[in-house]
């Protein structure tokens, strides 16, 4: 691109400018949509404008798998190959377009088409899934590769399920529930509820009903605000973490797409509680259409008042910001999450400090996801007492699932907490695949644990599957029937985890290749006598050495998958 046009660029970049390196990120973004990778001109003005050495700048292109410092096909493709989409042979659709761009590769020019594989595109129910320039395309293996760039591939639509519809209330109508629609069912009212209460009252009900966390930690909601809300200093934020990317799961892709505005409504909650005039939604790259319904809800709630300054005709003043990553598993972890808002890689901090005293721009910060936030009208607008009709005492509420792979039907399940995995797997869901029988479950995605056919009468609870060696997680649940291989399976989670290493601490970065070399040779039926132990002594380091959460539960599922199934990872 010798005669780059760098005046739209430039034109951006003043807008930018006075946010500096925060404004790394969306520079970087627009670069590429404008020149379909980033040249080395548009990576030098962006990091004179935001005063970034350009070193910096280069070193966030090449952490993020989604940007691009060379150029690319015109269209690129993105084909899933997280296990629900592996076993709906997304493998071999990938083989198929590759062959059949190399055995025609003048379609346009040489650089007509990029084609990659990429480890979960949160549209598990829907595989195999495939992003077409951004765009999702639903069970890709049904059209040929010249209709799916055509554009003639199937659209993903929510596939909804479960006993109850509380938080998927407004999910599942076809269309994105604009504000208009949103206020006439009821929408914003637990906000106008809230700003009539004092702070400390809001924190105190969100207590009471016992929420926790929806991403996987379960930490009580309402004791992490309180923390936030009593650190010292007038500048606080709250973050929403929309960075879905644990492979099997897609619940935050569905409220966003559907229902952005209850997510909204969570965050000027929280916001207000804990004193906070500044918010951020952070959403993976992979999620274009998600991250457009959030804009424009954001838009829309600020023409009506609902952001800005005198929210609703008080003293409360918000403003939310939407961020979009760039493709790094890593994100999802809150502190890696909060060094890419700021401009940086996305590495994980030590902790302590933790987020509610020392978080992003080193501010006291609540960071929730899209689930837990989404609960937070709910509880408000009908009170805690209510919200505690559902579920059991520790677990009260609502919960949705995420069920894909050999199932009747996949899709987003929501049920009380309480209810038996078999209820769901067979009674709403279906059961697995006609003519086939249960095998396994992976509950959790890549960082959990395999359920067996004794564990079909657990209830889904945080207790009674903690007591079950299982984790509740994100609500992931994958099922696998009687034919598949489960090394291979383990494979494909011992690959995602050495590729989305980021690499900062060595028991993570070096863990992850050795348990990858070894699944590699179990998996081709080269087992070695002393694998078993190595296996062993490379997850449990990695389990109590690692930095973050990604390295601490890199392991999780395979140890799990050696207690259960001990056979596979032996000899013959």
């Amino acid at each position: 691109m010798s005669n780059l046009d760098l005046s739209p660029l430039l034109q951006r970049l003043e807008e930018y400018q006075p946010q500096g390196r925060t404004a790394l990120l969306p520079a970087l973004h627009d670069a590429q949509q404008l020149y379909g990778y980033i040249p080395q001109a548009a990576a030098k003005a962006i990091g004179q404008a935001l005063n970034v050495p350009l070193a910096d700048v280069y070193g966030v292109i090449e952490f993020y798998s989604l940007f691009y410092s060379q150029p690319v096909g015109k269209t690129v493709i993105h084909i899933c190959n997280d296990p629900a989409c592996a076993l709906a042979g997304s493998e071999a659709l990938f083989k198929q377009i590759r062959f059949q761009q190399e055995s025609a590769p003048a379609i346009d020019s040489p650089l007509s088409l990029t084609v990659e594989m990429a480890p979960c595109l949160g549209l598990c129910e829907h595989a195999p899934a495939v992003l077409i320039q951004g765009q999702p395309v639903a069970r890709a293996n049904r059209q040929t590769w010249q209709e799916l760039v055509s554009g003639k591939g199937e659209r993903p639509s929510s596939m909804l399920g479960g006993t109850v519809s509380i938080l998927t209330a407004n999910c599942g109508l076809g269309h994105t529930v604009e504000l208009s629609e949103y206020l006439d069912l009821g929408g914003y009212q637990a906000l106008r509820k809230a700003l009539n209460m004092p702070p400390r009252q809001v924190i105190e009900e969100i207590k009471a009903a016992g929420l926790v966390g929806r991403g996987g930690a379960a930490f009580p909601t309402g004791l992490k605000w309180e923390a936030a809300a009593n650190a010292p200093g007038e500048v606080k934020y709250v973050v929403c973490n929309a960075d879905e990317a644990e492979p099997g799961t897609f619940k935050d892709r569905v409220l966003m797409e559907d229902d952005p505005h209850s997510i909204l409504e969570g965050i000027l909650i929280a916001a207000y509680a804990i004193g906070a005039q500044k918010g951020y939604v952070y959403i993976r790259g992979e999620y274009l259409l998600p991250y457009q319904a959030m804009n424009k809800a954001v838009e829309d709630a600020h023409q009506a008042g609902f952001l800005g300054n005198n929210v609703l005709d008080s003293d409360f003043n918000f403003e939310i910001e939407i961020r979009r990553g760039a493709g790094a598993y890593i994100c999802g972890e809150e502190t890696a999450l909060f060094e890419s808002i700021e401009g940086k890689r996305g590495f994980p901090r030590l902790k302590p400090p933790f987020p509610t005293t020392y978080g992003l721009f080193g501010k006291p910060t609540v960071i929730n996801n899209v689930e837990t936030l989404a609960n937070v009208p709910i509880i408000i607008r009908k009170g805690s007492a209510h919200y505690r009709k559902l579920g059991t005492e520790k677990s009260p509420g609502s919960k949705l699932f995420c069920l894909s792979g050999d199932v009747v039907r996949p899709g987003l399940y929501e049920i009380p907490f309480g209810v038996p995995f078999h209820h769901l797997l067979y009674d709403l869901a279906g059961g697995v695949r006609p003519g086939h029988r249960f095998q396994a479950a992976l509950f959790g995605g890549a960082a959990g644990a395999f359920a067996t056919p004794d564990h079909l009468n657990v209830r889904l609870t945080f207790e009674d599957l903690k007591e079950a060696g299982l984790p509740l997680g994100s609500g992931v649940i994958t099922v696998f029937d009687e034919t598949r291989d489960l090394r291979d399976i383990c494979l494909h989670l011992a690959r995602f985890f050495v590729e989305e290493s980021c690499g900062k601490c060595y028991p993570c970065q070096i863990g992850t290749q050795r348990q990858f070399e070894i699944m590699e040779r179990i998996a081709r039926g080269e087992v070695q006598k002393d694998d078993w132990e190595r296996l062993q002594d490379v997850g449990w380091t990695m389990t109590d050495s690692s930095l973050c959460g990604l390295g601490q539960t890199a392991a999780s599922a395979i140890l799990s998958a050696m207690k259960h199934f001990p056979h596979l990872f032996q000899p013959v």
